[in-house]
């Protein structure tokens, strides 16, 4: 098996394939594959989430102690990114071409700056600190197989 860097960072590169089709496709006027691929990338983007808020973090800050820096910062961007998702979800539904293109330049600018963050930082330290990164990263590997839960 990989390492959390590996894995995290893989699954940053998977959600902007999906990310990239989307906005592609909406460039092309093609509503039906837009709606289709930026469906994949929100449930990718969400799985992704979920793995970090709950099973990555909470791991991390138990084992450096450290529970208001990094992690704090990533679920606050988390929360931007989820308010992002869903403006172009609003705009995709409306076939508004000009909203999502303007709403997925400011996503895709957040997600870059947070991406490089995790993978700089937050997933190297995660690597190092915790007791048994094996098992952490089975974990979020199982947990980014599954279905998205509200």
């Amino acid at each position: 098996m990989t390492s959390i860097p590996e894995f995290m960072t893989a699954k940053h590169r998977e959600c902007d394939e999906f990310f990239i089709a989307a906005e592609n496709a909406v460039a092309d006027n093609n509503w039906s594959l837009a709606k289709q691929a930026f469906s994949q990338f929100s449930q990718e983007l969400e799985l992704h989430f979920q793995a970090e808020e709950t099973i990555l973090f909470p791991e991390f800050e138990q084992a450096t102690g450290i529970t208001q820096g990094p992690t704090q910062v990533m679920r606050g961007e988390h929360q931007q990114m989820r308010a992002l998702v869903a403006d172009l979800l609003q705009a995709l539904s409306a076939d508004d071409k000009d909203g999502y293109i303007g709403a997925s330049e400011t996503l895709m600018v957040l997600m870059q700056q947070h991406n490089m963050k995790e993978e700089m930082m937050l997933y190297p330290m995660t690597q190092q600190r915790v007791p048994a990164p094996e098992a952490l990263l089975a974990s979020v590997v199982e947990h980014c197989q599954s279905p998205v839960s509200d």
